[in-house]
């Protein structure tokens, strides 16, 4: 192909699932960073697509109308070059030998193994030892930051990683497989994962079934090779992870802010008799949008943009709730999970279920000043309703702050006078 297509290539995938989709785009990309993407969601779209002469088609076999058999067989009787990878959740050998004498450059089955994805994708997108580099794309002349967020809110990628991917997956991974509960322990506290995983598990889920609404839920729900697979393809993209100390200084305050909302929302939770998961969640998923404009402030300065401290705020308080909200919107987390987070803010008007209240309380509590008194927030209505007075909070504040249940402590012999 290299010889053939000096220029960049222009890559076709077509993909049901739109987090498959997304983590095709950025495998490829990483791998081949100036190739030019075509995306479609089904087969329909894909022969529309075929008009632009692609170099090389990723297509799942199960699509929606045409599908990637019926795709091949189309490409395949224009001439027999073009590089096609097929992909499919059918591997029996059936399945396999009806395929066959269309020649597919490859055939993968789902879950993908993605070194053998990437292994193909380099022999087919480059030459020997070629690599290719890619500046950030440079903004636009006179671009104001305000009008860049507002077009980034729309598209942006969410939050940036907290947790460390590759320790994560290799103290869950042993010689049975993945462990999926270690994998939930050891990624449970990064807001981005969680909210991917468990958009992930809703779009792919059967209509009849409850909404996964957890984490660990997430994870049973894609199962091994899928999760590890939405796991590392986060890793590849821009701005994965912060690298401007000015912008790191924020995230660790929002993810700290982030873990002690669902730290309080998982006590309260079982002290209430409530879903001590769906209530840690809901905390640990409130300042994603906080958390995704900082990440494009990386972006806007990685591409040329100025940004001081002053900028940084201003940008937080305009746009954060705006991302916060579009992100939910846009991975269509369930809704039960939207209006837990959005009670961490505010509570709405009508009846309040024990939940809401809860996680009302959960964000109070998690806002409060470390030297203010918990007065306030057990003179709220919030406390009120669910009649939880000073003591309760008392214990509640110990528990999520040792340095205050380390100051009431009596003094020990060696501190004694």
């Amino acid at each position: 192909m290299n010889a053939a297509h000096p220029s960049p290539p222009s890559v076709l995938i077509v993909e049901g699932d739109p987090w498959v989709r997304d983590m095709l785009s950025e495998m490829l990309l990483s791998v081949r960073c100036d190739a030019r993407l075509q995306v479609c969601a089904d087969g329909e779209q894909a022969l529309s697509a075929l008009s632009s002469k692609p170099d090389l088609i990723i297509a799942a076999r199960e699509l929606a109308g045409v599908d990637g058999l019926d795709l091949l067989r189309k490409v395949r009787a224009r001439g027999p070059g073009l590089p096609f990878i097929l992909m499919s959740n059918r591997s029996d050998s059936a399945s396999v030998h009806e395929v066959l004498p269309l020649h597919p450059t490859a055939y993968l089955s789902k879950p993908l193994n993605l070194d053998n994805l990437r292994k193909r994708l380099e022999e087919l997108l480059l030459s020997v030892d070629e690599e290719v580099a890619c500046p950030p794309p440079a903004l636009q002349a006179g671009a104001s930051l305000p009008a860049y967020l507002e077009q980034r809110r729309a598209s942006a990628d969410g939050g940036p990683l907290m947790a460390d991917v590759q320790a994560a997956l290799k103290r869950a991974l042993n010689p049975q497989g993945l462990n999926l509960k270690v994998l939930e322990e050891e990624l449970h506290d990064d807001p981005q994962i969680t909210a991917v995983l468990i958009a992930a598990a809703n779009s792919a889920a059967l209509h009849r079934e409850a909404p996964v609404q957890t984490l660990l839920q997430a994870l049973n729900k894609l199962g091994s090779t899928q999760s590890m697979n939405l796991v590392l393809g986060m890793t590849l993209k821009r701005s994965a992870r912060l690298s401007d100390p000015l912008l790191t200084k924020h995230a660790a305050r929002y993810w700290n802010l982030s873990l002690h909302a669902a730290e309080y929302g998982r006590t309260l939770a079982r002290m209430l008799e409530l879903d001590e998961g769906r209530c840690y969640c809901a905390g640990l998923l409130h300042c994603l949008g906080d958390l995704a404009v900082l990440r494009c402030l990386q972006e806007w300065r990685l591409a040329g943009g100025e940004l001081d401290e002053g900028q940084v705020q201003r940008s937080l308080d305009e746009f954060g709730a705006a991302f916060g909200s579009a992100l939910r919107t846009r991975w269509r987390l369930p809704l039960a999970l939207r209006e837990l987070i959005a009670a961490i803010y505010q509570l709405g008007g009508g009846v309040y279920s024990r939940e809401i209240l809860a996680m009302n309380l959960a964000g109070q509590l998690a806002r409060l000043p470390a030297g203010l008194g918990l007065d306030k927030v057990a003179d709220s209505k919030t406390a009120r309703l669910l009649k939880v007075g000073l003591p309760e909070l008392s214990r509640l504040r110990k528990a999520e702050n040792p340095e205050a249940k380390a100051q009431e402590q009596p003094p020990t012999a060696e501190g004694s006078s």
